[in-house]
């Protein structure tokens, strides 16, 4: 069943149309790399005694290191390799049709093994479910890519807010989910402050939410 993750899910889409098809092949190889990772035994190991958001940390270094310092293409290669879902569902107005349109991932198997191991749980109030927020790393490294390439794009302010009236105009959920677009607001401003300071981490900006509540999970 899709869940509230479509949104950077038709993030990446469009992304993916509009930007990165003429380097698809080296994209496609960070997403595995990355999946790879999440997926093997190394990082079960490191789940036992880290947090969820010191593993997204551990994730976004890895990225980061995989591109040698290359922020851009390594937040973009992170929204791939974090997204739960291997196709978007959407249903054409009008005509009413569904479609599933593919993403960038791995094989089934890494991709499943992957799933399990995403960290899901950042905040005071994320599902206490097995599921958790697993697709809210998406929703950040996503946005992240948009924030930290504003100067080219000129997207950041609204592009989160546009993905959601895309998902709702295509019937994918029922309506804007608002924790959803806080949490692309905070990938935008993740984005931004690393334009200026290259050793900001996720963590740093995740534990904003819930330091606005005055509740911390660690």
């Amino acid at each position: 069943m899709m869940t509230k993750a479509l949104s950077i899910c038709v993030f990446s889409l469009l992304l993916c149309s509009c930007f990165i098809l003429p380097q698809q092949s080296e994209i496609s190889k960070a997403v595995n790399y990355l999946s790879d990772f999440i997926a093997s035994e190394q990082f079960v190991k490191l789940k036992e005694d880290n947090s969820d958001l010191a593993l997204a940390d551990t994730i976004y270094l890895r990225a980061i290191d995989y591109y040698q310092n290359d922020y851009a293409e390594a937040l973009l290669a992170l929204t791939f390799a974090t997204i739960p879902y291997r196709e978007v569902p959407l249903i054409i107005p009008l005509i009413n049709v569904r479609i599933y349109y593919p993403l960038i991932s791995t094989d089934k198997e890494t991709f499943n093994r992957k799933n399990e191991n995403l960290p899901s749980h950042f905040f005071y109030d994320s599902p206490s479910n097995q599921y958790g927020d697993k697709d809210k790393l998406a929703h950040f490294f996503g946005n992240a890519y948009i924030g930290y390439a504003e100067s080219i794009l000129d997207l950041a302010d609204v592009f989160g807010y546009f993905v959601e009236a895309f998902e709702e105009d295509f019937k994918a959920q029922s309506k804007i989910d608002f924790r959803d677009m806080e949490v692309n607001w905070y990938g935008v401003l993740f984005g931004n402050l690393l334009e200026e300071n290259k050793n900001i981490l996720p963590s740093e900006v995740l534990i904003i939410r819930s330091f606005r509540y005055n509740i911390i999970v660690l």
